[in-house]
């Protein structure tokens, strides 16, 4: 069995949709199962491809976490993993599959029963700023009362319970969003449709992975890593405005909305995504500690859209990594996230990698 093989095998290649397409659906969620721009699902293979048996064994950091999904396969791999991202949803999803505490699946099940006999109120906090946008209005009113039970019901819960109970909220939620996989903005086709239902995640056995929220660069400078696997965001889109209505159901500060997205006020921006991009690259480079630095970049400089045009140049990619030691570049065809606007037919992945 190839790699590649192996790697489909492991992490189940799914639709458009997100669905394993040798099932109707997913009794439950895996870690793949999410629309997320930038996802590595199908580049797994290649990334841990380039990385040596010496090597392996050892501790893996992936400080630009985004899915987990990486995460997820360095644990079959590595005796250590260390995961971080900026989102607070992600982190949720991090401590929901990789907590190292033990959870009650009879106690989560019932959960579930329990919110399928709720009675559910007229409106919400989330029905009105949500609903009849990104989901249907009685979706809506149901997601923010799943939302309301599960904090109601969290002095009874596990820490990792809780946690599991959130993924499995952000899961459903984003499964019947009326969106092309992202938040920035909703489709206008007139009308939503009922599409929600809670269902649970399949969390991971206890695994030794150390989970952080913090700005990568500033962690890189506490950390040391046999190999560091870095997948910085690419261009001017902000992650935290994409992925605004989940940070907002993840948080539940019902702060104040605005606009037709219906986002609340900027927060936790990141630098990659700006200007300041080499900077702030080149700062995290200097700063890591460690024996493989594994980078993935995309080839969209010539996207119509200016935000989706890359920060950094491939160049300067190859000159900072090249400070560190010597540098491979390995590329791979994929398939690049298309809102209808724009057509790039060569698009790539790049994997840089430095053995410093």
């Amino acid at each position: 069995m190839t790699s590649n093989s192996r790697a489909s095998a492991e992490i189940r290649q799914l639709d458009s949709r997100g669905r394993d397409p040798r099932h109707s659906y997913c009794a439950r969620f895996d870690i793949e199962n999410r629309r997320y721009i930038g996802s590595k699902v199908r580049l797994i293979g290649h990334i841990f491809e380039v990385i040596p048996e010496s090597l392996r064994k050892g501790h893996f950091l992936d400080i630009f976490g985004g899915t987990g999904v990486v995460a997820a396969k360095a644990t079959q791999i590595f005796s250590t993993v260390t995961i971080n991202d900026h989102l607070h949803s992600n982190e949720v999803i991090y401590r929901a599959f990789f907590g190292g505490s033990r959870f009650s699946q009879k106690k989560l099940d019932k959960f579930v029963e329990d919110i399928r006999r709720l009675k559910l109120p007229t409106s919400n906090y989330f029905s009105r700023e949500f609903g009849n946008r990104y989901f249907s209005t009685h979706d809506a009113v149901k997601i923010g009362a799943i939302r309301d039970r599960i904090e109601i019901c969290r002095q009874d819960l596990s820490r990792r319970e809780y946690y599991i109970l959130l993924a499995s909220l952000l899961y459903s939620t984003d499964r019947s969003a009326n969106t092309v996989g992202h938040y920035e903005a909703f489709l206008k086709t007139g009308s939503t449709r009922d599409s929600f239902d809670f269902r649970l995640i399949r969390a991971l056995p206890p695994t030794r992975v150390t989970i952080f929220r913090e700005d990568a660069n500033q962690l890189a400078r506490r950390l040391t890593a046999d190999v560091a696997y870095i997948d910085p965001p690419y261009n001017s889109r902000q992650y935290s405005r994409f992925y605004h209505v989940l940070e907002t159901l993840v948080k539940w500060e019902k702060p104040r909305l605005s606009g037709v997205a219906r986002k609340p006020p900027t927060e936790n921006s990141s630098d990659y995504c700006k200007t300041s991009a080499p900077k702030s690259f080149a700062d995290l480079i200097s700063s890591l500690d460690a024996k493989l630095i594994v980078v993935s970049y995309n080839n969209t400089y010539e996207s119509k859209s200016n935000s989706s045009r890359n920060k950094i140049s491939h160049d300067f990619i190859h000159q900072t990594l090249g400070s560190r030691g010597k540098v491979n570049v390995a590329s791979v065809g994929v398939a690049h996230f298309n809102a209808g606007k724009s057509s790039l037919p060569n698009h790539m992945e790049h994997l840089f990698i430095c053995k410093t």
